[in-house]
């Protein structure tokens, strides 16, 4: 929970109209991760809930859910295990392919990133229509992760990436009413 000397997270994600496309509204958390108090506080809450759960190991998708990731993995005493786009480990891969919103995707994991039954939190910047998230839980529970759930910085509420990823508990910081 945030305190009275918290930074005021929301306040530094910045709007960008038009952004990859027109129509869309980019939020931008560069200025919160430039912010070394609001980065660390953001981390800090992030892994909050998560502190009495065993979680084993911490998986980030490429390339900004590293950027949460990984400090949370140190916060909670836990593994990182990076889900790469394609031809970027260098071991033997699981892998998966998704639908986006303007075409196809691939996702890999080492095959020895994950032991079966190890418990397993995924972390992304941002959940939107939970595509990306969606098949990083599939590749885990491929790979044989027991997934606690899912944590993002910012949850877009009305884009349905909750109802892509039911029944995993989803925790989120910040949420945007957005529906388009």
């Amino acid at each position: 929970m945030p305190t009275s000397s918290s930074p005021d997270l929301r306040s530094l994600i910045r709007d960008i109209p038009d952004y990859p496309k027109p129509g869309i509204l980019f939020r931008d958390i560069s200025p919160l991760l430039g912010d070394p108090a609001a980065f660390s506080d953001a981390v800090r809450q992030l892994a909050e809930p998560y502190r009495d759960q065993q979680i084993d190991l911490i998986a980030g998708a490429e390339a900004r859910g590293f950027i949460l990731a990984a400090p949370m993995a140190v916060e909670l005493g836990a593994g990182f295990v990076p889900i790469r786009k394609p031809a970027k480990l260098p071991f033997e891969t699981h892998s998966i392919d998704y639908q986006l919103e303007y075409g196809t995707d691939s996702l890999e994991i080492h095959v020895d990133a994950v032991k079966p039954g190890q418990r397993v939190l995924l972390v992304d910047d941002l959940l939107a229509t939970g595509g990306t998230a969606e098949a990083c839980s599939q590749l885990l529970t491929q790979a044989g992760a027991d997934l606690a759930g899912c944590a993002f910085l910012v949850h877009l509420m009305g884009l349905g990436g909750a109802d892509r990823l039911a029944p995993l508990e989803i925790f989120s910081l910040i949420h945007y009413e957005e529906s388009t």
